[in-house]
């Protein structure tokens, strides 16, 4: 599918975010340039800042949550922050990028190591496999995710085998993965970074809320994941949709959060798309 051009940019950015927008869909130009130009006007030396300094993601990936056309957002899943670290942080909130086999191959283990260092993700495999009734909400131990592991191991297995499979089915139900912040800065801490982005998703939900009443059907829902991700309820756009929140599943309380469960088993996001 066609990316964003240079004819489409907003020359008036460093160019450190001109290259980044090339990874958001033709469709969320617009928006991203209205957005970029209020954070201007509101900090006038964020972005300059930016450029001067170092963050994550790298490699231009600051806006790549932005792949997915604004047409086919039914869900916007906020998280707060990007990893701080650079192969984990890739734009999309919760996608470690330093992830590939969710499975560890060690028969006495279940999840593989680098999603168990990744703390939220490794907690959200957990809930969705307890929501397709996988793993039971009363232990969620090593020697039980060692069972489950083993059977998505066996060939032919109705489990997906790498994290690449469940964006691709969050992609498929319409999941905006985006993060409070689009920036992570060891010397910043992360609300105050939200806060800088808030002019930017004021933009977003403006543009979702447009492409929401175009629709007699479309009812875009906001999941939002921690105290950081709450907050976007104070943004004013957001008030037109409607909203489910939880703990940041960096919390093992994540895992037993029953309206979690509920919202997601229907999705089966853990089945291969066949």
């Amino acid at each position: 599918m066609k990316r964003a051009t240079t004819v489409n940019l907003a020359e008036q950015f460093p160019q450190l975010i001109q290259n980044a927008l090339k990874l958001a869909h033709p469709s969320w130009l617009p928006a991203l340039n209205q957005g970029l130009s209020a954070m201007q006007a509101e900090k006038p030396d964020y972005l300059t800042s930016l450029q001067e300094g170092a963050f994550l993601p790298d490699s231009g990936r600051m806006f790549a949550a932005f792949s997915l056309p604004i047409t086919s957002v039914n869900y916007v899943l906020v998280g707060e922050g990007p990893y701080p670290r650079a192969e984990s942080a890739t734009g999309v909130c919760f996608m470690d990028g330093a992830v590939r086999e969710l499975w560890s191959n060690d028969a006495q283990a279940g999840l593989s190591k680098k999603v168990n260092r990744a703390t939220s993700l490794r907690n959200f495999i957990k809930m969705l496999l307890v929501a397709d009734a996988r793993l039971k909400v009363t232990d969620t131990t090593s020697a039980a995710m060692a069972a489950v592991a083993a059977t998505a191991r066996l060939p032919g297995s109705d489990l997906i085998q790498d994290l690449k499979e469940l964006q691709d089915n969050l992609g498929r139900q319409g999941f905006l993965l985006l993060n409070a912040s689009l920036v992570f800065r060891p010397e910043v801490a992360p609300a105050k970074d939200a806060l800088a982005w808030r002019a930017l998703l004021q933009a977003v939900f403006t543009a979702l809320d447009q492409v929401q009443k175009a629709s007699d059907e479309k009812k875009i829902l906001l999941v939002l994941w921690g105290k950081i991700a709450e907050q976007i309820k104070h943004i004013p756009a957001s008030a037109s949709f409607a909203s489910i929140c939880s703990e940041h599943p960096y919390n093992l309380s994540f895992i037993a959060n029953q309206a979690m469960q509920d919202f997601f088993a229907p999705m089966h996001l853990l089945t291969p798309n066949r």
